[in-house]
């Protein structure tokens, strides 16, 4: 006879565990949802993305049913706008994935840091995506060019402010360079004038000078011509 008893106890024993695993997985995923829903975005806000909707989904004035047209070629520059902002984001994740992932590996940097940056990345391929579709719609194909204009746009952009930055520098050191400069002067200045004021010419000295031409004027040659005069008489 069959003991349903004893073959019963195992299979309690393997629902249990399945429920219970079940179940604190379930929990788990909610619990890491939740969290990772409530971490500071990685990005701050996508001010291009936003001025590109508010002009596309323009409402009505108060007293009036119809909104404003907005013509398609403010559309397609802020949608290069928004494009170009876009570019900025990918480099920044690009560049920053590399070292952060070598810090998550040695322990530098906690999970939740971790799990920014990938819901960042994520965020960063979902607006790629929608901005393709959006440039598709305004013209064909040129989801596949309007990168390669918003990259030049970024590259202009930063050259721009490299030179704005190289121009104030050399302005500031400009004026340290003249700042500088004048005080050298300055104290150049006062050293010749303490030089000059140190060493007065004394009257003793000029004696001395007078005594010198004396001393001179009575050596050998004067005696011979003062012969030559007697001489003469």
């Amino acid at each position: 006879m069959v003991d349903w008893i004893g073959l019963a106890i195992p299979f309690a024993y393997l629902g249990i565990l399945v429920g219970s695993l079940a179940t604190f997985s379930s929990l788990y995923r909610k619990r890491k949802a939740a969290k990772s829903s409530n971490l500071a975005p990685w990005f701050p806000p996508h001010l291009q993305r936003n001025i590109y909707l508010s002009l596309l989904h323009l409402e009505p004035e108060p007293g009036k049913e119809k909104a404003p047209m907005v013509p398609d070629s403010v559309l397609k520059a802020a949608l290069l706008r928004r494009a170009t902002e876009d570019i900025h984001r990918i480099l920044q994740i690009r560049g920053q994935k590399q070292a952060l992932s070598s810090l998550l590996q040695r322990g530098s940097v906690g999970d939740d840091l971790w799990q920014r940056f990938q819901r960042a990345e994520k965020e960063v391929e979902e607006e790629l995506r929608d901005v393709i579709n959006e440039a598709n719609a305004y013209a064909p194909n040129w989801g596949q060019t309007i990168f390669q204009s918003a990259n030049e746009m970024a590259a202009n952009s930063a050259l721009r402010n490299r030179i704005d930055e190289i121009q104030g520098r050399t302005i500031s050191e400009r004026q340290w360079w003249d700042k500088k400069r004048a005080n050298i002067q300055s104290d150049f200045m006062k050293e010749l004038s303490e030089d000059a004021n140190s060493k007065p010419a004394t009257p003793g000295e000029r004696g001395s000078d007078e005594d010198a031409v004396m001393v001179e004027g009575s050596g050998p040659a004067s005696k011979a011509s003062s012969k030559k005069k007697k001489g003469k008489k």
